[in-house]
């Protein structure tokens, strides 16, 4: 192992990762993001910004014969994914293409049956600089209302689209979403019971009819305030479970 670089594990050791050891490191959301999405054989599955595979492996993990294509603008970071990729044995399935989401190619219009992302959650100026390493992690250089045109670009007539977000951008992810999908459902995730959201799980479906959003109970990561015991539901997910909607 290179001094710079660890290899980690999720799902209860089922999955491996490999990941800059300073700097942003995969965590929660990208789980979380993960254990909403649905496939099967014939579904092509596509994450914008992948990173090093926090999202990628797990899915690909419980979605056993889904094909999946990553795209990671940070060339050592699409490396890292693409070592994963081997080490996890789903080569054969997964992609890495080092590319950005501002410039997605022309034959990729159309063509996914799902499209998720973890989009950095900061706008330049929302928050003290984070370090380089954490930079392209949580800064967004590419607005989020242009993420969202890059993953319906990149989705089928009708495809889904997941991302994961702050709660505080709710707004604008719905504002801009309401006209171009349906099918729109909004999954909450607080950190204790009592607590408001902090990050928010959407989906939709490109170019259905607007058709009501439905807002789901959504998930409480811990027992209690300031505890750091599980929930049942929580430590499913962290095992590999998916969630489940009613």
């Amino acid at each position: 192992m290179t001094e710079d670089v660890t290899e980690d594990w999720l799902l209860n050791e089922a999955v491996r990762i490999f990941q800059p050891r300073t700097g942003y490191r995969a965590g929660l959301d990208a789980v979380l993001l993960a254990a909403f999405l649905s496939g099967d054989h014939r579904t092509k599955a596509l994450e914008l910004g992948c990173g090093v595979g926090g999202a990628l492996f797990p899915a690909a993990w419980r979605l056993n014969t889904t094909h999946f294509t990553g795209l990671e603008r940070e060339p050592h970071m699409a490396e890292l994914a693409r070592r994963g990729a081997t080490a996890n044995a789903v080569s054969d399935r997964v992609d890495v293409v080092t590319g950005d989401a501002a410039e997605l190619p022309s034959d990729w219009q159309n063509r996914f049956d799902l499209v998720f992302s973890n989009p950095p959650y900061f706008s330049h100026g929302k928050i003290q600089n984070p370090s380089e390493g954490r930079r392209h992690a949580y800064m967004a250089d590419l607005p989020l209302q242009d993420w969202l045109k890059a993953m319906l670009f990149a989705a089928c007539p009708k495809g889904r689209l997941v991302l994961i977000h702050r709660a505080g951008e709710l707004g604008e992810i719905l504002t801009y979403l309401m006209s171009r999908a349906g099918e729109i459902s909004v999954f909450p995730i607080r950190s204790s019971p009592g607590e408001p959201a902090k990050r928010v799980i959407v989906s939709g479906r490109k170019g259905l009819r607007r058709g009501e959003i439905v807002l789901h109970d959504g998930l409480t990561m811990y027992e209690r305030k300031g505890g750091r015991d599980y929930t049942a539901e929580a430590l499913a997910i962290m095992a590999g479970g998916p969630i489940v909607l009613p």
